[in-house]
């Protein structure tokens, strides 16, 4: 399984105590030009709205950017939390996309708010909105490719301008069952959020496989994107973790910030804090190049899927680049990566 695993990349964007917001816009811009030279296949972005430790607001605006800087590797959203928008909307949008980068752009939804729910109102003043999640999604298949929507529907004869041969590839995103179901039921590829929640990522690949039924593809498609950060020495991996357990501990008391430099990110812990400390470093894909792609290669074997989507924080966005390029090196992406 995992000699024909393929790996890609979801950047979020983070906003770096000291680093000036847009500095984290042309960094991730930058990010996705080393992720190409490495040979990774696809480089996904995230929506999030009014969140301190998150700028990646605006998926598509920063697909066109790196449409623009890129020839050879896929980019899409993951993903638009579609719940805010009107679906024909969207379809514009990505139809555009595709004219900038033909055959190359991917278009994961989900139904999340990627937000609070006062942030998600402002995008949406419909409380009910992400109930029609589903017609959602139909419409945005039916429009991205140009198909018609049936009589009587308020849009049967509006086309979703520029067409062209090519078509953006829709994804259903989650952390849940609820995605897996329906992307099952529409025949579309599924990608599971391992990095938010991995409780239920088994299940929830395993229920998409035993429901799926032909549709927009003729078999399952599946990705699992986690979280995973590589560095020359195991040592100097879990120094460059403190950041990341530092924003996941204060998350948990409803404090969200910048990521700290790791000299900056200990404090004083709970004995409560100390118990999920421990309980997130033991599940972390952390440590030297070689570590951490074996610990992807088991997570691949023990779910059976051949696509890894790998997101990583750091607060120097070097070592950032750093740790694509040694799981690159380990997986084959690029025989040319510096030693």
């Amino acid at each position: 399984m995992t000699e024909s695993l393929r790996l890609s990349v979801l950047d979020q964007s983070v906003a770096r105590s000291g680093i000036p917001h847009d500095q984290s816009i042309r960094d991730t811009v930058a990010l996705a030009e080393h992720c190409e030279a490495l040979g990774y296949e696809r480089f996904w972005l995230s929506e999030h709205h009014a969140l301190p430790t998150i700028v990646g607001t605006a998926p598509e605006v920063l697909m066109a950017a790196i449409a623009a800087r890129t020839s050879r590797i896929r980019i899409g959203s993951a993903g638009v939390m579609l719940p805010h928008y009107a679906p024909f909307k969207v379809a514009e949008q990505f139809r555009v996309l595709d004219a900038l980068a033909p055959g190359r752009i991917d278009l994961g939804v989900g139904r999340a708010p990627g937000s609070d729910q006062r942030t998600a109102r402002l995008l949406n003043p419909d409380p009910r909105s992400s109930d029609s999640f589903p017609q959602q999604v139909m419409e945005l298949h039916a429009w991205v490719n140009g198909q018609e929507l049936p009589p009587g529907h308020p849009g049967h004869g509006i086309q979703a301008l520029p067409r062209a041969e090519t078509a953006p590839q829709l994804w259903m995103l989650g952390s849940s069952a609820y995605g897996a179901q329906l992307a099952a039921h529409l025949g579309m590829p599924y990608a599971f959020a391992h990095f938010i929640s991995d409780d239920g990522c088994a299940e929830a690949l395993a229920l998409y496989r035993q429901a799926f039924r032909p549709g927009w593809t003729a078999q399952p498609q599946v990705a699992v994107c986690v979280w995973a950060l590589a560095a020359d020495t195991q040592e100097e991996a879990w120094r460059l973790f403190a950041s990341r357990e530092r924003t996941r501990l204060d998350r948990n008391l409803g404090r969200f910030g910048p990521l700290l430099p790791p000299q900056q990110a200990e404090r004083p812990r709970t004995e409560q804090e100390e118990v999920h400390r421990a309980e997130l470093r033991r599940k972390a894909m952390v440590g030297s190049g070689p570590q951490v792609a074996a610990r992807l290669r088991a997570l691949a074997d023990e779910l059976g899927v051949r696509q890894l989507v790998v997101i990583t924080w750091a607060w120097d966005a070097q070592a950032q680049r750093r740790s694509y390029e040694l799981l690159a090196r380990e997986f084959g992406l690029a025989p040319s990566v510096r030693p």
